[in-house]
């Protein structure tokens, strides 16, 4: 079950909605085309924001089903006599991290239902369910045994009565997962990064949550740029998302520059693409894996026209994947690139912790003699252990090895460029990538793998280095920097 709504844009061209409620967003398109269909050939919204969307006659019986089920979960005598594990079960069941105390399990728990149930109320009036309901409150003072066989009759298509107290509990407990994913909650959805998910957290680490923890935006007085940075995972097979609009998600943050990371486009596909880029946003500039197909490629686009454009390091072995795009502008340098994941089996460490990285370093270090620098894109590695769920168990896995982490750090930290995000939320536990293979972003169980690098010397012309986790449509979500100039 995801919480996490797949929403379009169509109601974030509203920056007010955004700033008091973010929602998911679903991405599917970067193009223009036909407005009646999101994908490679439009950019019309195919999901309404609004929080009051129509609810179908067997999703008011289902709602019915949730607040009594809450009402059971709230009577503070079955709280009382709920154990740990059982509680523990409840919490799993919806997708909502269990590592801690009973009292905290509790408490998880009621949140959960609280503003589920205060919709569920009122649209529950007009249907056949309220008379059930209207009966069952009407005798609040009947033993709990009593209240649970009436909430089952209603909730398990009529099954007989006599069920024992086990079978009861199990039933209240599927009717609570199966009737949470017909509801729409879209005014108050679950937002996964929200919650501390990490497998040894220290005391002062806090989960990332961009709601709150963003500065307020700069006045159109001051001069800055606005980037953002995504690996899409394949372009175009994001491309197919139906619920695709890269218009409103530029108006939504307004970026000057988008920098793309594993396009796996051909050099065949790019021309066609550019023909559909968004009005305003004129200037793109794509690079493709030559030695396999369909794999890697880096792209940047632009609405402010650069003064040079350069595509890789300049060293034939490592430039035929398509892995960086460097753009001049008037103050600074801008690289996208795709560092080399070290592999199943860690088959490319070496050649990525020994060959690329150096490469890379002494390829920026050059470049800042004359501007300092910009670097972002997906650079493979979660360098500390704030930066990963699990970091105990991926001590050998390709993104956070010993010798990656020290590649990353002797590289590019210790020559004098700056990790923003880290710099301005030392304690923050915030996720870029969620495999899609155990389901992590459901539950925040990720690694932070996408970064702005800068250089030193513009260190302090960082206003916001963010994430955008609700940004659907890929394993990995956009960041973005605002760099005033």
């Amino acid at each position: 079950m995801n919480h996490t709504l797949n929403l379009g844009f169509r109601n974030f061209l509203s920056p007010k909605r955004f700033a008091a409620t973010p929602k998911s967003l679903r991405i599917g398109a970067l193009i223009r085309g036909n407005p009646t269909r999101m994908g490679c050939q439009g950019l019309s919204t195919s999901s309404n924001l609004n929080g009051s969307s129509s609810i179908q006659p067997e999703e008011s019986t289902a709602k019915c089903k949730i607040a009594e089920n809450k009402s059971a979960n709230n009577n503070g005598e079955t709280n009382e006599r709920m154990t740990v594990q059982e509680l523990k079960t409840k919490l799993r069941r919806v997708g909502v991290p269990t590592e801690h105390s009973k009292d905290d399990l509790k408490c998880t728990w009621n949140k959960f239902f609280a503003e589920e149930v205060d919709e569920v109320v009122e649209d529950e009036k007009s249907t056949r369910v309220n008379d059930i309901q209207g009966e069952k409150f009407s005798k609040r003072k009947a033993k709990v045994k009593e209240h649970t066989e009436v909430m089952t009759t209603v909730s398990v298509n009529k099954k007989s009565k006599r069920q024992t107290k086990q079978t009861q509990t199990l039933a209240d407990i599927n009717i609570t997962v199966e009737t949470s994913n017909k509801i729409d909650i879209s005014e108050h959805p679950i937002e996964p990064w929200t919650v501390l998910a990490h497998k040894k957290p220290q005391k002062e680490w806090i989960p990332y949550n961009p709601r709150t923890m963003r500065p307020p935006p700069l006045s159109n007085d001051t001069k800055h740029v606005k980037l953002m940075s995504w690996n899409v995972n394949g372009l175009r097979a994001l491309l197919k998302l139906e619920s695709f609009s890269a218009l409103e998600l530029a108006q939504r943050e307004d970026f000057d520059v988008l920098c793309l990371q594993e396009t796996k486009l051909q050099e065949k596909d790019v021309e066609a693409i550019k023909q559909r880029l968004l009005e305003g946003y004129d200037n793109s500039f794509w690079t493709c894996s030559v030695s396999k197909l369909g794999y890697s490629g880096t792209a940047i686009i632009s609405r402010i026209p650069p003064l040079s454009v350069k595509y890789g390091l300049g060293i034939l072995d490592h430039d035929s994947e398509g892995r960086l795009v460097t753009t001049e502008f008037d103050s600074f340098y801008l690289i996208s690139g795709y560092v080399p994941n070290s592999g199943d089996g860690l088959k490319r460490l070496s050649y990525r912790t020994t060959e690329w990285d150096p490469s890379l370093s002494n390829y920026v270090k050059e470049l800042e003699k004359s501007k300092p620098v910009v670097l972002t894109g997906d650079l493979n590695c979660a360098h500390q252990e704030i930066d990963i769920y699990n970091p105990a168990g991926n001590k050998r896995s390709a993104g956070f090895t010993i010798e990656e982490r020290m590649s990353f750090e002797e590289n590019f930290l210790k020559k004098g460029f700056i990790d923003t995000f880290r710099t301005r939320h030392p304690n923050v536990v915030g996720y870029t990538y969620w495999g899609f293979r155990h389901g992590g972003r459901k539950t925040n169980k990720g690694w932070r793998l996408d970064y702005f690098l800068v250089s030193e010397s513009i260190a302090d012309k960082v206003h916001d280095s963010y994430i955008l986790p609700d940004v659907l449509g890929s394993d990995h979500c956009p960041i973005g920097l605002v760099l005033k100039l």
